[in-house]
């Protein structure tokens, strides 16, 4: 890099090009101004392109960090201690007043199961429920869950025993790549709850109706889990899934494990196309 910036400042000029500038001695101090600046900004320039190649492992394996040196603690802005009974336990934590639920539990207490999918509220990804009721763990601020019952994924099971929301996914194929699983499960969890509350949805007939619970129909269950997005398209498994659990009788299944027979076809029909 040193030879490249030596170069450019050892452009030879023209005879015509000496005698000009001695004639005007402001047009050379302003033509060594420019290489001087063109110099500088390749080196820099060069400079960069060589740290990029470099892996961050190489870059800081060159800085030598004194053995007495004394680091400063992270501090927090704007703390807040906010206490709080998660998956059935106390828990207390010092947050930053704007910290969402969502990365205080992955953050915080490592609980990753919500996903962070678009951080907008608008895929149902980090759903979980707090005292009862589905939320948007992304748009909910830790602060505003003082004193409050938080439930995630990773509370439902109880031990090695999974939640039958849980069990009828896994019966239903109700999941594909898994990423909006844990809130969608939460979601449906929560919406047996306003069922049982007779809360109404958009598709509901009666909504004047003072039945204790709703019976309900896809429709419904389609309409309440419509803020769930799945890119994987497990729609119908979800919903046969929620009303095996919603109505508790046995929904059949739609798919089945391929066995010998259908193994030994698709090997056939693999080895006919590789022959064409």
């Amino acid at each position: 890099m040193a030879e490249d910036f030596d170069e450019l400042n050892a452009v030879e000029l023209t005879a015509d090009e000496t005698a000009l500038l001695e004639d005007l001695p402001e047009l050379s101090e302003i033509g060594e101004a420019r290489r001087k600046f063109l110099g500088q900004a390749t080196a820099l320039g060069l400079g960069a392109l060589a740290l990029n190649l470099l892996s961050p492992e190489q870059v800081f394996a060159n800085l030598e960090i004194p053995a007495d040196a004394v680091f400063a603690p992270v501090q927090v802005e704007n703390g807040v201690k906010v206490a709080m009974k998660i998956n059935g336990a106390e828990k207390s934590l010092n947050v930053d007043s704007r910290m969402t639920l969502l990365d205080a539990l992955r953050e915080k207490l490592n609980l990753t199961g919500s996903k962070k999918g678009c951080d907008h509220g608008q895929c149902g990804a980090c759903t979980v429920i707090v005292d009862g009721r589905r939320v948007l763990s992304c748009l909910t601020l830790t602060a505003s869950c003082e004193g409050k019952q938080v439930t995630t994924i990773e509370g439902l099971a109880k031990g090695d025993e999974l939640h039958p929301m849980q069990t009828a996914f896994i019966k239903h194929d109700g999941f594909q790549c898994g990423y909006c699983t844990p809130g969608q499960i939460c979601s449906a969890v929560a919406l047996m709850n306003e069922a049982k509350n007779g809360e109404a949805s958009y598709v509901t007939v009666d909504v004047r109706g003072k039945a204790r619970s709703i019976q309900l129909s896809d429709d419904e269950i389609r309409e309440r889990m419509s803020g769930n997005l799945c890119r994987c398209g497990a729609y119908p498994n979800i919903v046969d899934a929620i009303r095996e659990v919603h109505t508790g009788k046995d929904v059949a299944q739609k798919w089945q494990f391929a066995g010998e027979t259908e193994t030994a076809l698709f090997e056939n029909s693999v080895s006919e196309d590789a022959k064409q």
